[in-house]
């Protein structure tokens, strides 16, 4: 018996040494790759549409004009759908993520183990974020950027290729579930894990903008890092 102890004892700390190299692994590759930058490509034409890269200090979301001639997101996603319905807010924000990580963790105090796993690896479905907002104000989690018709027009295919249609072309809206009074849920396209997450959502987008961007990063910080 002993000896079976000993050898199961053995293969925990085996395994929660494997355990905590990987993640050590992860956090390391997670710094480095967020600190080498992906360049804004050269502007063509001039820069007219004003957006916002937005952090709530878990989620990074891509804040646009709620109507321009080139879109006008009414048409998707509704001011109704929102607990407020303020017609008012003239910047809408978008973000992506894991839907059970949206819906029941706000901030990281409500993160609970099982939603991490599940969404680590590949075990549940996503969801987009909007929010509706008045001007965002400029500072540490909020930044400034601007786009020409052409960024702002591969933006908008990006973002509305994350969400998931119903058959008559129709976002589908995840009635009962905000974070206040002004944003809504939407099923989603796409999987959630440990290295395609929220903030590399926002990322890639930045990417697809040809804004600046972090090569790799599945935190916020990794993106303002380089608008800093």
């Amino acid at each position: 018996m002993a000896i079976i102890l000993q050898k199961a004892a053995k293969g925990a700390a085996y395994a929660g040494g494997g355990l905590l190299g990987a993640l050590a692994l992860y956090f390391t590759a997670a710094v480095t790759l967020s600190r080498i930058p992906v360049r804004r490509r050269s502007p063509k034409g001039p820069q007219v549409i004003e957006a916002f890269i937005l952090s709530n200090g878990v989620h990074t979301d891509i804040v646009l004009p709620v109507r321009t001639e080139q879109m006008d997101w009414r048409t998707m996603v509704a001011y109704a759908d929102t607990p407020a319905a303020d017609s008012t807010m003239d910047y809408i924000g978008f973000g992506w993520g894991d839907k059970g990580f949206y819906l029941n963790t706000p901030t990281w105090a409500e993160l609970k183990a099982s939603t991490a796993v599940r969404a680590m690896f590949w075990l549940s479905t996503t969801a987009m974020h909007a929010t509706f907002h008045h001007r965002p104000a400029e500072g540490p989690e909020c930044v400034r950027i601007l786009l020409t018709r052409a960024e702002y027009a591969r933006l908008i295919r990006f973002i509305k290729r994350s969400f998931e249609y119903d058959a008559r072309g129709r976002v589908q809206h995840i009635r009962g579930y905000s974070y206040g009074a002004h944003d809504a849920f939407y099923e989603a396209e796409g999987t959630y894990n440990l290295f395609y997450t929220c903030n590399s959502w926002a990322n890639a987008a930045l990417k697809k903008a040809g804004q600046r961007a972090a090569l790799w990063t599945p935190f916020d910080h990794g993106i303002f890092r380089h608008y800093r």
